[in-house]
C-alpha cells in the first residue's frame, strides 16, 4: 500500500518537469525535478521502497522522453545505489549527503544520456556538455533540492511514522 503513492506522486513530477521546471534554464541546463525526489526519497532512512521509486520513475521517463527506456532506468537506478551507499556508510550529516549525491547524480544521468546519443551518432563535444548543460543543471539542482528534499522527508514520516519514545 505505502509502494502505490509513488504512482501518483511522480505523475505529479513528470507533469511539474515537463510543463514547469524544464521552461527554468541556465544556458541549455535544467533541473531534473524526477532525480531530485528519486535521490531525497532514497537518502530517508526508514524508508525501504527506494528502489521501486527509481524503477518506476525510469519506466515513466521513457514515456516522457525520447531516450531508449534503460537510459533513465539505469541513471536512476545508479543514482538510488549511490545515494543509499552514502547513507549506509559514509555520511551520517544529512545536508552534506544530499548535496553530493545530487551533485553526483546528476553527474551519472548526464554521462549516461551523453554516452547514449554517443552511441546513436550525435556529434557533441565533452566540453560543451559539461559547461552548458551539466553544470548549470547541477546549479539549478542544488538550488531544488532543499526544498524537494523538505517535501519528501515529511512525505516519508507521514508515510513511515517513526515510534514515539516513552
Amino acid at each position: 500500500m505505502k509502494n502505490l503513492l509513488a504512482f501518483p506522486l511522480l505523475a505529479l513530477a513528470f507533469m511539474l518537469q515537463t510543463a514547469v521546471v524544464s521552461r527554468i534554464t541556465l544556458l541549455s541546463g535544467e533541473a531534473d525535478l524526477v532525480l531530485l525526489i528519486v535521490i531525497s526519497w532514497a537518502l530517508q532512512e526508514q524508508v525501504q521502497s527506494s528502489w521501486h521509486w527509481a524503477a518506476l520513475a525510469g519506466l515513466m521517463g521513457a514515456f516522457v522522453s525520447g531516450l531508449p527506456p534503460f537510459v533513465l532506468l539505469g541513471a536512476y537506478l545508479l543514482s538510488v545505489l549511490f545515494a543509499r551507499y552514502v547513507l549506509r556508510q559514509i555520511w551520517q550529516n544529512p545536508l552534506l549527503a544530499l548535496f553530493s549525491v545530487t551533485f553526483f547524480s546528476t553527474l551519472i544521468l548526464h554521462l549516461v544520456i551523453y554516452l547514449t546519443l554517443v552511441f546513436r551518432g550525435v556529434a557533441i563535444s565533452v566540453s560543451d556538455v559539461l559547461t552548458v548543460i551539466t553544470l548549470p543543471s547541477v546549479f539549478l539542482n542544488f538550488l531544488l533540492v532543499l526544498p524537494v528534499h523538505s517535501f519528501i522527508s515529511d512525505l516519508a514520516h507521514w508515510v513511515y511514522p517513526v515510534e514515539d519514545m516513552v
